[in-house]
């Protein structure tokens, strides 16, 4: 095979993502603090599945499909690792624009613009990451003459190795958790499941991804409702040597008759798989007329009716869109004492998320589109959330969107304290909002999920670990002495006040205990307790 259409490209996709899906696991266990908040692997894969969900309306050209991937994927990209892989295909549909299909020169090229866009995304690139592994793999691939697109990605996954393997070398954080970096690990298995889609290695396994959409309202096709839409019929035909002469099989057979039945029709042929698209109101004729040559790997077929009635209802049933008005706020939370708190503090919409749940650009635009305001400020309020509101703020043309880069909860809380839009002046509210934040101690507690050393100081399976950024404070088995070691580590005395989240798994009596410790180890500080009710995070600590 020497050339990359659409086809080829969409079931790329699909594969890069199942195989993705099988290791989601192992890449979220990749995370610098040995915590159970690992979600690189999850917004990675949901990620993908928005490229493979757009990109399965089939079409021969690349051009077309790569521009349906990269539009899923840029929705529903979440996480820095989601963005940035987002914006890599991007770059590739970039590469692909005007082409029915390319060969590795045109593949190298649009490879070289994923890379550009990816950096591009990043306002500092951080070497060490994803970022670097598909730089260098993407050099090393162009550089070796590669004449099909399986020798350009065979050249590309053998670099991308050698990269990963230095990324701690790179990245002390890594180096010093005793990990490779998490986003670079799951590129490799979305290129390594696009190798198999190109040499047809266990096809039939990998495209049996799990749908994730909404549920279908199945009332919105009644007992006396009309097909007016027909089926999507979707199927993959393995030939049989019984009923066939496999070597000699033209798909045309099948595309002609088809379309005496049906339309978008699109067969295409894999070695002994054909894959088929025709939308038909006798879905039973395609099967029975396919049999003849074979056996069905896979079937899906959809009541287009029953889609398209789903959808008019939904629109129907949004409520009515709220007075625009000059200023309004959009923050990222969990937990409902959390997400109240930030109401209570003068935000509009809370959009779902947090550490191990990010939220996409879809979400957040949803959000924006809710808000209807002039000019919007995002709090992110998570280091790994700031990409995604960027990604959804250059999509957004509804309004001026400003992105406040909140990395913490404690960040975004003490920024949204000092709003005040009465001057009117969008710049200069901006800039009060990042001054408030400066100078604001975020500390979090959470357990530990696996065996580690860090910092020189051994951490068990259980144990509790209170940390700010990437520095560990404080590691004890008991949950209660972990939060009072943070605070003594951070010093308290130097501050004003401290407010305390606890968490959903952490009880009241707890956090009066660490609040009368707090009182009696340091006089006259203010002390303030909130039931956040959050995940991941027993007790946030909020420090000015």
């Amino acid at each position: 095979m020497k050339t990359l259409d659409g086809i080829l490209f969409a079931n790329m996709i699909n594969a890069g993502a199942a195989n993705l899906q099988a290791h989601a696991k192992e890449i979220n266990d990749l995370n610098v603090f040995p915590i159970p908040d690992g979600d690189t692997g999850d917004n990675m894969l949901m990620t993908m599945m928005g490229g493979v969900l757009h990109g399965n309306a089939i079409s021969e050209s690349l051009d077309e499909t790569s521009r349906r991937v990269s539009g899923g994927m840029l929705l529903s990209a979440r996480g820095n690792s989601g963005v940035i892989l987002s914006q890599f295909f991007e770059g590739i549909k970039n590469g692909f624009a005007g082409l029915r299909s390319a060969g590795t020169a045109e593949m190298g090229e649009a490879f070289r613009q994923g890379v550009k866009q990816a950096y591009g995304s990043v306002m500092t690139p951080t070497e060490g990451t994803i970022l670097t592994v598909m730089r260098e793999a993407t050099e090393y691939a162009c550089g070796q003459s590669a004449d099909t697109p399986e020798a350009f990605l065979n050249a590309f996954l053998d670099e991308a190795q050698r990269s990963l393997a230095g990324t701690p070398e790179l990245l002390p954080v890594l180096k010093k958790a005793g990990v490779v970096d998490s986003g670079a690990a799951g590129l490799i298995y979305v290129m390594e499941g696009m190798m198999k889609a190109v040499t047809g290695e266990d096809v039939s396994e990998l495209t049996a991804l799990t749908e994730q959409g909404q549920e279908l309202d199945l009332d919105a096709f009644g007992e006396d409702s009309v097909l007016e839409f027909g089926y999507c019929t979707e199927l993959l035909v393995r030939l049989q040597n019984a009923k066939t002469d496999i070597s000699t099989f033209d798909v045309n057979v099948i595309t002609d008759y088809l379309g005496t039945i049906g339309d978008s029709v699109v067969a295409v042929r894999n070695g002994s798989i054909v894959k088929l698209h025709v939308h038909t109101v006798t879905p039973q004729k395609v099967l029975e007329f396919c049999q003849q040559y074979g056996e069905f790997l896979k079937v899906k077929i959809e009541n287009m009716s029953l889609q398209h009635n789903s959808t008019v209802t939904e629109e129907n049933e949004k409520a009515p869109a709220k007075a625009r008005k000059p200023y309004g706020v959009v923050a990222v939370a969990c937990g409902e004492g959390l997400k109240d708190t930030f109401r209570e503090r003068g935000a509009d919409v809370i959009v779902d998320g947090g550490q191990s749940m990010n939220p996409s650009a879809e979400d957040l635009i949803a959000a924006f589109d809710e808000v209807n305001a002039e000019v919007i400020f995002v709090f992110p309020n998570n280091g790994n959330i700031i990409l995604t509101a960027r990604q959804a703020a250059r999509l957004y043309e509804g309004s001026d969107v400003r992105v406040i880069e909140s990395t913490t909860i404690g960040a975004g809380y003490a920024a949204l304290t000092m709003l005040d839009t009465s001057s009117g002046d969008t710049d200069a509210i901006e800039e009060e909002l990042r001054i408030a934040m400066e100078g604001v101690v975020t500390a979090e507690i959470s357990h530990c999920v696996r065996d580690a050393a860090m910092d020189g100081k051994e951490i068990r399976t259980g144990d509790y670990i209170g940390f700010v950024g990437k520095e560990l404070l404080a590691v004890n088995g008991s949950r209660f002495v972990t939060v009072c070691e943070s605070i003594d580590a951070v010093d308290l005395s130097q501050y004003d006040f401290c407010i305390l989240i606890r968490g959903r798994d952490a009880t009241e009596e707890e956090a009066e205990r660490i609040e009368a410790y707090i009182h009696s180890r340091y006089r006259g500080k203010e002390v303030y307790t909130i039931s956040g009710g959050q995940d991941v995070y027993d007790y946030i600590l909020i420090i000015e």
